[in-house]
């Protein structure tokens, strides 16, 4: 296909991996061959001495990616902060953009759409020198942004999209996500608000516990392919 996702929020607990898992079955049931990767987890539980990267099994799952976890999240910590600073708390080796680059040119080989998650938002630091936004640069990845509808959306959703277009990223677009069963009063402004002040596509909405919309999917699968988004 050519085109490769980073799904990536606006901060921590955006949903992103709900997202990623959604998109991942979507593209899937479509019979493309689906590769995930999280190149570092953090926060991981430790089963018998094997850290558990919860969310890259989810997407895999998902997904159908049987790939060996070491492959999809080559870094895996137990503390639940920034990679390089985990890597340092736990004792573990720091995470390195080479080694990262090669499990995920090994995933793509065996993959016809690669969807790769970041630990927290675009400036969440990968290691001690680069960030989420250098890490899409240097895979050549497209960029997705979850927005999650809560108080503090909008600032927070301008200054990713600011600092991607600073970073010379290309975004596919966002997505607006419902976290609760109804949204709060006044919160279906931010989507209106964000809409108007920028120009980069809203891709749609995903409702509390519900699939991706087909619309979602077709424009995503659309951009994979090389067709502009409308």
């Amino acid at each position: 296909m050519g085109v490769n996702f980073l799904i990536t929020g606006t901060d921590g607990r955006v949903g992103k991996s709900t997202v990623g898992c959604a998109l991942g079955f979507a593209f899937r049931a479509r019979g493309l061959r689906i590769g995930v990767m999280k190149p570092a987890e953090v926060g991981c539980a430790d089963y018998d001495g094997e850290l558990e990267a919860a969310d890259t099994r989810a997407l895999a799952l998902a997904a159908g990616c049987d790939l060996p976890v070491e492959l999809m999240c080559p870094y895996r910590y137990r503390s639940a902060t920034s990679p390089p600073l985990a890597a340092e708390l736990d004792s573990l080796p720091q995470p390195e953009l080479g080694r990262i680059s090669d499990c995920f040119d090994r995933i793509a080989a065996a993959s016809d759409l690669v969807l790769v998650e970041s630990t927290g938002g675009l400036a969440e630091p990968i290691t001690w020198q680069a960030d989420s936004a250098d890490l899409s640069a240097a895979l050549d990845l497209e960029v997705i942004i979850v927005i999650a509808n809560r108080p503090g959306a909008l600032n927070s959703a301008l200054l990713t999209l600011r600092y991607a277009a600073s970073k010379g990223l290309r975004v596919a677009g966002w997505i607006f996500n419902e976290l609760e069963p109804a949204a709060r009063p006044g919160d279906p402004t931010t989507l209106k608000t964000l809409s108007r002040l920028t120009d980069t596509p809203c891709l749609g909405t995903m409702r509390f516990k519900e699939p991706l919309s087909i619309e979602v999917v077709e424009k995503l699968l659309r951009r994979a392919q090389g067709v502009t988004v409308p």
